[in-house]
Order: C-alpha cells, then structure tokens, then sequence
C-alpha cells in the first residue's frame, strides 16, 4: 500500500511523526509531501530535524496558504505517485488543498469531526470540507464521532484517539531533559506565562492590540515566541509590548520544555490546548470558541476572546482541577491508524 501524507504546518509535522513511524512499522510505503504553507525555518525544517522524520519526498516550497497554488502542485505528485490514498491532517488549507487534490483517490483525514461552531473561521469551514470528501475519518474522541455521524458523512469513521497525545508521550520528557531555553531566558519553572497568537483573526491590528494589553497586564513574565506574520503586525502597528517578551519561534523541544513548565498558557492554537492539558498547564483561549470543548468543560481551559480585563483575570486565576480526566487517547491513536490503514 502507498500513502501519500500531505503537510504544511507546526502541528501537522508533530502530528506525522508518530504515524509516519506506525506506518513503517507495518511496512505501508509512505510518500511526504510538504507544501509549504510554514516556510520559516524555525516553523518547518527544525521540526523535520528535531523529531528525526524522513526528509519529505516533495516539498512544494509555495511559501503561501493559497489553496489552489497548493492544490495544483499536490495534484501533480498524486498523478505521478498514484498513490492508493491521500492522508492529511487536521484543519489547514494545506489540508484542503490536499483532500481537494486527491481526485478520485481515497482521502483519509486525522483529526475528523472536529468542530467549534464558529463559521467565521476559515479552518471550521476547511474541517467541513475535508470530512465530506474523506472516505476514512480518524476521529480524535466519541464527541467527534457523533457529530460526523450526525452530519451524515459518507466515510469510514474510527475512533483512535489523537495523535498528539502519541508524541506529548513521546517526546516532553525529551524536552525537559535536553532543552535549556528556561536557563536561556532566566525564567523559573511555574513563574511565568507562555502566549502563542497567529490565528488571521487575532493578527488583525485592533484585536491583537488588545490582546497584547491584556498580556501586558500579567504580573508575571510573558513569554511569547511570535509566528513572523504576528511579529510583522505587531512590529508596523508599534504595539507597546511592556513586559511582555516576544521573542523568535522556537523548536518543538525548546518550545515543548517552556510549555509544559509554564505557570499557564495563553494561546489561539488548537493544538496548544490540547498539549496544555496534558502538561497539566492551565490554558487561557484567546477565542471565542474552541474545537476541543472537554477542556472548557472540566475546567482546565477558559475561553476569553480578545478582552484585555478578561485575558488578565483569567491568567491570574488559571489553575487545573484537581481531578484531570483522560482526554483524547492514550498515546496509541497513530498505531490504531496504521492498523486500519492495513485492514483496507
């Protein structure tokens, strides 16, 4: 069998890099296609580098999130590859592109079913898309599940898990260990908040103004390593950024080691929430939504929008519960995904 695995992003090579090895380890000949969508280095090749994947087959080096650039590159490798399917990940236009590329080829996507309720991003309506096309839907948990069964989805929909949780398990005791970016930034375990923002929406001048106020009103250390496009808006509008220390994107470890030790974390990201709660770290969501609402609702997620009051009342009054339920999978979703894999 071939696969050929489409990614773009920070997450989605986090996310590859525990099925890429379950599909080795039963012998399914995957084929890596990189769009480009993430081109700074230290948002793509340092993850390639860092979790010790296979160099991509094809990198497409597009260096945009225009969907149809990609999808015509991406349509190009799968006449020339035929593979026997199409696999991608979670929510990104890379993502799309991808599922949209694939023709009359089989699409599976990890990361299915998941849904905010907010259709006034772009990644809910790419979610939508993609699971309408897939014929194999890789459900992160029993909510997701329903919900494609409720929309009436056509495909073959399993619950596995996420493949996040895989290489949380993996790799942040590596981080821990080897990384030594709290030395490098003088910061004390549980002293100090991490911030990630890089939605479009929260990069808009006035709404990311207001969440650097509300940042800039911790009474702690805010680290915040910025994605180039928020450091550009931030740089041109000359946001007053007081304590608040932007400082370049980071590898997976560094980042991995300054998350999982932080006092809380502030972010936009999907995936930050997930990883927040199985570091035991506090989660502030900087939207009005959220994709993975069990967060919110045991407690260790809140969700503030861009209200600079709300933003420094919840980070000073960010604590975990005390009982912290198993969230989405035990660290084996990428071997039920390559067993189904094999199973077709």
């Amino acid at each position: 069998m071939k696969v050929l695995s489409v990614v773009g992003n920070r997450p989605q090579f986090i996310k590859s890099g525990p099925v890429s090895a379950a599909l080795r380890g039963r012998d399914i000949d995957e084929v890596v296609l990189h769009t480009g969508q993430h081109y700074d280095r230290e948002l793509s090749q340092v993850f390639f580098d860092e979790l010790q994947l296979p160099a991509p087959a094809y990198s497409l080096d597009l260096q945009t999130a225009d969907t149809e650039r990609m999808r015509a590159g991406i349509g190009a490798v799968v006449d020339d590859e035929r593979p026997d399917l199409v696999l991608v990940y979670g929510d990104t236009n890379s993502t799309l592109a991808g599922a949209r590329a694939a023709g009359d080829t089989p699409v599976a996507h990890v990361e299915a079913g998941l849904r905010s309720g907010d259709l006034s991003m772009p990644e809910e309506h790419n979610r939508m898309e993609v699971d309408r096309i897939s014929a194999v839907l890789f459900a992160p948990d029993k909510r997701s599940r329903e919900i494609l069964r409720d929309e009436g989805v056509a495909g073959r929909i399993e619950v596995v898990g996420d493949v996040m949780a895989d290489a949380n398990v993996k790799f942040a005791p590596i981080a821990r260990e080897r990384s030594r970016i709290l030395e490098t930034l003088a910061v004390e375990p549980g002293a100090y908040a991490v911030a990630t923002v890089h939605r479009e929406a929260n990069v808009r001048p006035e709404r990311l103004a207001r969440i650097v106020e509300g940042l800039s009103r911790l009474d702690e250390p805010v680290i915040f390593p910025a994605h180039p496009r928020t450091a550009a808006v931030a740089t041109v509008q000359g946001l007053s950024l007081d304590d608040v220390r932007m400082i370049q994107p980071l590898g997976y470890l560094d980042f991995a080691a300054l998350a999982s030790q932080a006092r809380v974390i502030l972010t936009d990201s999907g995936g930050l929430q997930k990883e927040a709660y199985w570091y035991g770290v506090p989660c502030v969501t900087l939207r009005p939504s959220t994709e993975w609402k069990d967060t919110v609702e045991v407690g260790a997620n809140v969700l503030v929008d861009d209200d600079p009051d709300a933003i420094a009342r919840a980070a000073a009054e960010a604590r975990m519960p005390d009982e912290r339920p198993q969230l989405y999978g035990d660290g084996h979703a990428a071997d039920r995904i390559a067993d189904t894999l094999v199973s077709l």
